[in-house]
């Protein structure tokens, strides 16, 4: 009995840790020990509490806080990368870096259903841990909405939008309309801004499947969008990674390219991840969202979508015939009918991610390309 006590308090211990490692913290709970025993075995906790103080070391590093030879910590790290718990490529320097992950956002959660898992009792009981857990930090906001949303709502964008760019009635390229006085920064960085541009940038392009989405599937709740799976996309490193331990396979550019197409005729959003969250950085990888099953969507949020944007949606009114195209494609609620009928858009709510311009039968609506602009959007507070 002391001796479980003692391997539950250290998985405790390594779920305090693996909580402080970046993405998003989580509750150190009964769930999260359930979830942890799936992924680190009783004889590996010690050496994710050696992570304690520094999250990412050389193999060097490791030796000295592990007290373990090379063979061993060789051992250790291939099996919990393969895992989706430690990341251990090369930096730019070429030196091997292992990197403790976060449970989420982007780490265990997102790597495991990223590969193909089988529909086991087994993974139908990981899936429903993850569940339990989203709806113990979805009620832990609730309770606390009024002192938590405040500083919720100041967290850096978790993500950024790479428009949709040809209307699929037409074919035409969506007008975009580029603010003229952003010329006068010769400091400022242009991040990619179109979607095959960003995957002419990289030469190794791994493709996984959209971990959202394949969690939903293993939960009974199958996205209500699209069939689409693979359009997760990871690269560089981070290609190499996800294709070494089985969670993605490599791709060319033509095929990232095709993909990407069937994505927008779903109208999914492309969603463009950064290193820390820093738009300055070159891009790690891409997804292709949905409404209903993302956890950074206005239908399946806990904390408040946190998005960059250089992109706003502009609705020409002498064109809009007031079909509702754009209303029922809008991934946040912006668009909506006025008074007379007339599409609308509210701005603060807008992603310019372009999929109303894409659908628009009319070709009514054209995006403005202006400053970086964070679009922060509330989870409703639910009754109680």
């Amino acid at each position: 009995m002391t001796s479980q006590t003692n391997i539950d308090e250290k998985y405790k211990q390594a779920g305090h840790v693996i909580s402080t490692a970046g993405g998003t913290p989580v509750p150190v709970n009964d769930t999260l020990v359930k979830l942890l025993r799936y992924f680190i075995r009783e004889d590996e906790l010690d050496f994710i509490l050696a992570f304690r103080d520094r999250t990412s070391q050389t193999l060097e590093q490791l030796m000295e806080t592990t007290g373990l030879s090379e063979t061993e910590i060789l051992d250790k790290t291939r099996a919990l990368a393969a895992r989706g718990v430690i990341f251990n490529q090369p930096n730019r320097h070429g030196v091997t870096v292992y990197r403790l992950l976060p449970l989420l956002n982007v780490g265990t959660f997102e790597y495991t259903f990223m590969g193909k898992v089988e529909d086991t009792e087994r993974n139908r009981e990981i899936s429903a841990l993850f569940d339990q857990l989203f709806d113990e930090l979805s009620e832990m906001v609730q309770q606390n909405y009024d002192n938590l949303l405040p500083s919720l709502m100041q967290m850096p964008p978790i993500d950024r939008t790479v428009p949709v760019t040809e209307n699929k009635s037409t074919g035409e390229s969506i007008r975009i309309e580029v603010d003229e006085s952003l010329d006068a920064s010769v400091d400022r960085i242009l991040p990619t801004s179109e979607v095959t541009a960003l995957i002419e940038k990289f030469d190794e392009i791994a493709l996984g499947h959209c971990f959202c989405r394949h969690h939903k599937d293993i939960s009974g709740q199958p996205c209500r969008q699209s069939d689409l799976r693979e359009t997760c996309f990871t690269f560089g490193k981070s290609a190499r990674y996800t294709t070494e331990q089985g969670f993605a396979r490599m791709v060319s550019r033509q095929e990232a390219l095709d993909v990407l197409k069937k994505a927008e005729a779903d109208g999914l959003v492309h969603k463009a991840y950064h290193p820390n969250f820093d738009i300055n950085k070159a891009e790690t990888s891409i997804c292709n969202c949905c409404r209903c099953c993302c956890g950074n969507s206005v239908e399946n949020m806990i904390a408040p979508i946190t998005n960059a944007t250089n992109f706003l949606a502009v609705i020409d009114t002498d064109l809009c015939t007031g079909c509702g195209t754009c209303v029922e494609q809008c991934h946040t609620g912006a668009a909506y009918l006025g008074g007379e009928g007339i599409a609308q858009r509210d701005t603060e709510l807008c992603i310019g991610c372009g999929v109303c311009a894409a659908f628009c039968p009319e070709n009514a609506i054209f995006l403005h390309e202006g400053e970086t602009r964070i679009v922060r959007i509330p989870p409703k507070r639910k009754s109680r």
